[in-house]
């Protein structure tokens, strides 16, 4: 077997000179010594370091990045996991069978404690559209094994894609259930749009009846602060195999660093906080450690590069946007307001820049389905009856020549079939997308598709979705369902269909799941359409229609 040249064949750790590539031909060959468990003690390390599972993440045609983060002890104050302040060789292996026999590549990159001991490894010259498996070692210490899938070639549009897509799991109000769930489904891909975490205290964020589990340590400030918290998080064995289950394309909302929070602004600007920008970067650089991110990543200072164009062959393109980093502060507070700052032309969520890049990709499209995957709502929510608009400022609603800016791109363009997907506001929805939202007649032009939470808010309830206040107020929104899950959709040529999945039980484990709704956008057909309808279960806590306040406070409440 002919070895392969550099264009096809690159390996990269966090530190470049560190990855050792194999050849085709010499694809189990060992790419270095095992260093005894007796040496590893020697320098401090004395149990399996692998307590935080492992990760894979952007997957493109030929490869992918590959994550993992040392930690003896998960928990340990000073965010250092109870690893020696010295680094590790880290071995790795991708094999092409789930058994970890055939092995394709392996190497070795280096743990560095200034990166907190994580590892990112991206492999690149395997074979498109194709399921891999991987796994890392530390001297006698292996690893879990993970799943991995490369995208279709750039040309090709493959079969049909299953992609998942979550929001929010605070640690604290339920189980990570969800997470399992998801697992079971063995998914393609998985979206993560943003609340991966959250930032509070024990007992400052609770819900009725009471928090389920605590959070480790103080409010998130510091460097060793978010390492713990995200070592907290990351130990939950049933977010371990959610991660072990595909490849997850991820991007941030506001509790990876603080609510709320606005470019270089905090929640709450007027109280004084002279260490926020400290903060932000030592947020930025926690959420690179512990996710499995390519090097275009890597924080600088103040500064992270996440929003990012991913690429599932001819099929569909996936547009991960930031609307915290970038954007102007909320114009009258965070909550629901009837604010003129709204309507100004001026600000912006995503700021000038990403949204030239995002109109830039409209233009140059090709796929079949342009899918953006960002944060929080993006259809129009007024949630008074009246003259008067009161809507989210912390949503696009909040900036909405921002919104009608990239509407309008999209149109021009000529894309094909937009889908937004969005987190945030721990219920499902489905909506329709308008230009002008003021004119419940005008068309439809794009398709917005909304998580509920993996855990925030507790069980939540069930209740008849077509009597929301909101969706009589708002024609262009046909779904709402307060309970916790995911939605599972499956994306073909032909039509994207969506299944609302609901874990009716987080606040104690092992809760099952079902699909409470299905909805299917057809292609070239924009808005959605239901397809299926799950009857109230009556030995569940059903209640009547929610109703604006109690929604509006689901939402929004906050410590």
């Amino acid at each position: 077997m002919s070895k392969l040249n550099r264009r096809h064949f690159l390996v990269t750790g966090l530190t470049a000179g560190a990855a050792a590539a194999i050849p085709a031909g010499a694809a189990h060959a060992d790419p270095g010594p095992v260093e005894s468990a007796d040496s590893l003690a020697s320098r401090g390390l004395t149990t399996d370091p692998f307590t935080l599972g492992v990760a894979c993440g952007d997957p493109d045609s030929e490869g992918f990045v590959i994550w993992t983060r040392l930690a003896q002890q998960p928990l340990a104050e000073d965010g250092f996991g109870g690893m020696p302040q010295r680094p590790f060789t880290v071995q790795w292996q991708i094999y092409a069978d789930e058994r970890a026999r055939r092995v394709v590549r392996a190497g070795a990159t280096v743990a560095a404690p200034e990166w907190g001991h994580s590892v990112h490894v991206e492999v690149q010259g395997l074979g498109s559209d194709r399921e891999y498996w991987y796994r890392f070692r530390v001297g006698p210490y292996v690893s879990p094994l993970g799943r991995a899938r490369t995208a279709p070639h750039p040309l090709s549009y493959g079969g049909g894609l299953a992609m998942a897509f979550v929001s929010c799991a605070q640690y604290e109000h339920g189980y990570f259930t969800s997470y399992r769930r998801l697992a079971e489904e063995h998914p393609d891909l998985v979206l993560h749009l943003g609340d991966y975490q959250y930032e509070y205290t024990k007992n400052s964020y609770t819900i009725p009846g009471g928090n389920v589990r605590h959070h480790e340590g103080p409010e998130t400030e510091t460097l060793a602060n978010y390492r713990q918290r995200h070592a907290q998080y990351k130990a939950d064995p049933d977010l371990q195999a959610a991660h072990a289950a595909a490849p997850w394309l991820v991007v941030w909302d506001d509790h990876e660093l603080d609510n709320n929070w606005a470019d270089e602004v905090p929640e709450k600007p007027e109280i004084p906080q002279p260490n926020f920008l400290s903060r932000r970067e030592a947020a930025f650089r926690a959420y690179y450690e512990n996710m499995p991110l390519r090097r275009t990543s890597i924080p600088r200072g103040i500064d992270m590069q996440l929003y990012r164009r991913i690429r599932w062959g001819r099929l569909a393109t996936f547009h991960m946007l930031d609307t915290r980093q970038y954007r102007d502060d909320q114009g009258c507070g965070d909550g629901y307001r009837d604010c003129p700052a709204a309507v100004d032309p001026a600000r912006s969520i995503t700021g000038a820049a990403q949204e030239e890049w995002l109109l830039h990709g409209f233009r140059h499209s090709r796929a079949q389905w342009d899918i953006l995957g960002q944060q929080v709502f993006f259809a129009q929510r007024d949630n008074n009856e009246g003259p008067a608009k009161v809507t989210s400022q912390d949503a696009w609603d909040g900036y909405v020549a921002s919104r009608r800016r990239i509407t309008q791109g999209w149109i021009d363009a000529q894309v094909r079939n937009p889908v937004v997907l969005t987190g945030d506001v721990h219920a499902h929805w489905a909506s329709d997308l308008k230009l002008d939202y003021d004119d419940p007649t005008g068309p439809t032009v794009g398709s917005e598709l909304v998580a509920t939470s993996i855990s925030t808010g507790g069980n939540g309830a069930d209740s008849d979705p077509a009597s929301h206040p909101f969706l009589a107020i708002n024609p262009h929104l046909k779904f709402y369902n307060n309970q916790r899950g995911y939605v599972l959709t499956k994306i073909e040529r032909s039509q994207m269909s969506a299944d609302f999945k609901v874990v009716p039980q987080v606040q104690t484990p092992g809760g099952e799941v079902y699909t409470r709704a299905t909805f299917v956008i057809e292609d070239r057909v924009p808005g959605v359409q239901q397809t299926y309808l799950r009857p109230l279960d009556p030995t569940l806590r059903s209640r009547g229609s929610m109703t604006v306040e109690e929604t509006v406070r689901l939402e929004t409440e906050r410590p």
